[in-house]
């Protein structure tokens, strides 16, 4: 090639500076033989934010240690008594008790998760009774003898049939007939779509919506 083109093609690079001034442009990793080790002393010490241009992260890697909160969203316990959702044989849900009158109009409402028994709600049921009926009726599920034995305590009689590996209890069957009501009561409170399918997050939600379903039905009673 011409000495012509050549000078048209590159110059002569000229002078020469450094990247970094008043320092080298490549700084050294590590001691020889101590890859990535942390320097004790000068731009790498440990208090550092970073070593010889090596991020702090690179130095230790892994996952980063936990701050002890603790399980996301409380304990087993404390989201059955925020939630009571829970699973049982019919599926992923909440269980809902009712405590009604004589004509059939709901008095009080427990929810617990799904897979919750009936019995434990029973006295916090009760305790919202105005004044002690003449007769507690309830189902099999509810069949204790400690329930019967707070029933008797507060002046009314139990008639709750015995469960079929039970030994027999009395239970009138004319009084024993009148559990109907609260059979026909459900069936009224899931007219509303709220009730019959659990929409809301929160168990005290849930119960907002059954006592409102329940205030409605107490006005259509009159």
């Amino acid at each position: 090639m011409a000495a012509r083109e050549r000078r048209e093609m590159a110059r002569h690079a000229g002078g020469v500076w450094s990247v970094v001034e008043a320092g080298a442009d490549l700084h050294r990793l590590g001691a020889a033989g101590r890859l990535g080790a942390v320097a004790r002393t000068g731009a790498g010490a440990a208090g550092d934010r970073s070593w010889n241009g090596v991020s702090r992260r690179h130095l230790n890697p892994g996952a980063p240690e936990g701050g002890g909160r603790g399980e996301k969203g409380g304990t087993s316990a404390e989201r059955d008594h925020r939630e009571a959702l829970g699973r049982s044989r019919g599926g992923f849900g909440t269980k809902a008790c009712v405590l009604a009158d004589g004509k059939g109009r709901a008095v009080a409402f427990a929810v617990a998760p799904g897979q919750a028994h009936e019995v434990p709600l029973a006295p916090d049921l009760i305790a919202e009774l105005p004044e002690a009926p003449g007769w507690f009726v309830g189902d099999r599920g509810l069949s204790a003898n400690a329930l019967r034995e707070l029933i008797w305590a507060i002046g009314a009689k139990p008639a709750i049939p015995p469960k079929r590996n039970e030994a027999e209890v009395a239970c009138r069957s004319w009084i024993y007939q009148n559990r109907n009501m609260v059979e026909r009561l459900w069936a009224r409170l899931k007219e509303w779509r709220a009730v019959a399918t659990r929409y809301e997050k929160t168990a005290q939600s849930f119960l907002s919506v059954l006592c409102l379903a329940a205030v409605f039905d107490w006005i259509r009673s009159y």
